[in-house]
């Protein structure tokens, strides 16, 4: 298993730096897909909010560490209205990928007109039904539905959205995600952390424990390959809820593979 040191997330620093430099030193420092990506982000189609969130989520480094290629079939569930990585990934893949977006098809509504952008072309909205549960605090989600047949994709996103479902619902997209991709491929895991065994309360259930993460992902087959210290965060003590964090809050980040 490959563990990413935290010191490497110098890389978008020098990735922002680099797009004032010739091509040819840019070329020599970031991936081709890297390079994309940094031009992508400077894209007139992204908002403030979003480029404030850039140096933290640091989208250079982490989906290098990720290892998506341009030429990919990429799953990424539940973007949510902002669509963060969305904006970042269309564009990216497409001229020679795709890239399928699962949600609610409300959320699909609130998208902008960005959406409609030739550099989404290849981009995918997938509706399913997902209703917010005010009294457990989580999301009922409906029929699972990846819009791909089975053994077909690259990667799976799933990005911080973990912990809004219940320990039997994240059991099925598991499963489903095991289904949908190709042998070989890879799931992809980012949240907010719990401290290991801390009993759910209110200022913790928008985060989750990495060991029972890692342990529920391996019941459905998948092998830890990859993990990443990139969103590690000192200042964040686990003891209060997501919202109430001024900065940054402490996230894991797993990369796990289906076996070939």
């Amino acid at each position: 298993m490959y563990i990413f040191n935290a010191t490497t997330k110098k890389l978008s620093a020098l990735a922002l730096m680099l797009t004032f430099l010739p091509g040819a030193l840019m070329a020599q420092s970031l991936t081709a897909v890297q390079q994309k990506v940094a031009e992508v982000m400077q894209g007139d189609h992204r908002t403030p909010a979003e480029l404030a969130r850039d140096e933290d989520r640091d989208p250079v480094a982490a989906i290098g560490f990720m290892g998506i290629e341009d030429d990919m079939t990429l799953i990424e569930f539940l973007p949510a209205g902002q669509a963060y990585y969305t904006k970042i990934l269309g564009p990216v893949i497409n001229d020679n990928g795709h890239l399928m977006v699962i949600d609610s098809q409300s959320t699909f509504d609130s998208w902008g007109d960005w959406k409609d952008r030739p550099e989404f072309s290849m981009t995918h909205p997938v509706p399913i039904e997902n209703n917010y549960n005010r009294s457990a605090l989580v999301f009922d989600i409906g029929d699972i539905e990846f819009g791909l047949p089975a053994a077909s994709a690259d990667k799976f996103l799933y990005i911080r959205e973990y912990h809004n479902y219940t320990v039997a619902d994240n059991a099925r997209i598991n499963a489903a995600v095991f289904d949908v991709l190709k042998p070989g491929g890879e799931y992809v895991i980012i949240d907010h952390t719990r401290r290991h065994m801390e009993p759910e309360g209110r200022a913790n259930f928008r985060r989750e424990d990495p060991v029972g993460v890692i342990y529920q992902v391996q019941q459905a087959g998948f092998v830890l390959d990859r993990v990443s210290d990139m969103f590690a965060q000192p200042s964040d003590a686990l003891n209060q809820e997501v919202g109430q964090i001024p900065n940054m809050t402490d996230r894991f980040f797993l990369i796990f593979k289906k076996p070939e």
